[in-house]
């Protein structure tokens, strides 16, 4: 099944919702929405007001961040959702980031063996990566995504000033999963991009808000050629062998690091290694570490802490016949999907990055 996905146009993208949760589609819905205590308190007494449809819907709350990918956590919400006498026409609607998207997901594919949600994301990483493509998942043992479904949402509702309410770290995050797709997608674009956001002392949200329909129309293609992660969709990967490793370490240490700062790192291991390996332009691997390091100051890495990561990254469900297998990059629209990468090679890009 194809998503449906509402832009703002001459119309608000959330009058579209309105109009959809209106139809005879979901005439005998009973309507969830998922929220956690930030989009609580920031975005859902507006989508209420502006989303009539949705004015008797009941709401559940889940922790912020990774906390709320659990098998814990789903039961609860498979509890509540029986409790309150939810059926397999109920709609799930969720209301967040990733963590909010792929925790919503997850409950809506288990639920009666699958029941339809629809994910509103107010990040920039939800609104052009997470919410896309209907991978949803939870966590095991700090390792990422390892259990999960392929569940496509019914409609994907992009509200770009949501973005409004965001500190700035969150805007960062969302920055790498667009530079990463902009890599994979549009040379011209990601040039236009790392030269704005070089160029500027605070994040221009009036320049990155024109890149997410594009961000977004590329993975939905991707998506539709390859709906199970079987051969392309694989390239959407890129800098996130390095990332969820990087992800996964730092929430076993209670070190604070988002999924796009993660990402980012990965993405600059994953260049350094593409120069190596597949002959990637240095320029553009310059380009990407310029950018990069202007917008944050990332978290470096000991030689201990590139050992934990590196055991994680031995985890990975990328990997095949005990190899660890990596997106890279032979040019701008040009990824490369499962190049092995041996652990020395791994660590080099570690330490280069942190300049050890």
């Amino acid at each position: 099944m194809k998503s449906n996905i509402l832009y703002p146009s001459r119309i608000s993208s959330l009058a579209k919702l309105n109009r959809l949760l209106s139809s005879e589609a979901y005439s005998n819905a009973k309507f969830f929405i998922l929220v956690d205590e930030n989009t609580y308190n920031q975005c859902l007494p507006l989508l209420i007001s502006k989303v009539a449809a949705l004015e008797n819907a009941e709401f559940f709350e889940v922790p912020v961040g990774e906390e709320a990918k659990s098998l814990e956590v789903a039961a609860q919400l498979w509890g509540a959702l029986l409790d309150s006498g939810a059926d397999r026409n109920s709609l799930i609607l969720n209301l967040g980031g990733g963590c909010v998207s792929d925790i919503g997901g997850f409950v809506a594919a288990g639920f009666k063996r699958g029941i339809r949600y629809i994910n509103i994301p107010t990040t920039l990483v939800g609104m052009i990566d997470a919410s896309v493509g209907g991978k949803t998942a939870v966590n095991v043992e700090n390792a990422k995504n390892q259990v999960g479904f392929f569940h496509q949402p019914d409609a994907i509702c992009i509200y770009p000033d949501f973005l409004d309410t965001l500190p700035d770290l969150e805007i960062v995050s969302g920055l790498f999963e667009m530079t990463k797709t902009l890599l994979l997608s549009d040379g011209q674009a990601f040039k236009s991009l790392t030269d704005a956001l070089i160029g500027c002392s605070a994040y221009p949200l009036g320049v990155i808000k024109q890149y997410i329909s594009q961000c977004v129309d590329f993975k939905q293609s991707v998506v539709d050629a390859d709906p199970y992660d079987k051969s392309i969709r694989k390239m959407l990967n890129l800098g996130h062998t390095f990332g969820h490793a990087i992800e996964s370490y730092m929430l076993e240490q209670k070190r604070a690091i988002t999924h796009g700062v993660a990402v980012g790192i990965g993405l600059e291991c994953a260049l350094y290694l593409s120069t190596k390996k597949l002959g990637l332009a240095e320029n553009t691997y310059s380009l990407l570490k310029k950018m990069l390091h202007h917008i944050v100051d990332f978290e470096r890495f000991t030689l201990a802490d590139t050992e934990h990561i590196l055991s994680y990254m031995r985890k990975d469900k990328k990997n095949a016949d005990g190899l660890i297998l990596c997106v890279l990059l032979q040019e701008v629209g040009t990824p490369v999907i499962d190049v092995a990468v041996d652990e020395n090679e791994i660590r080099d890009a570690l330490l280069k990055f942190s300049k050890l």
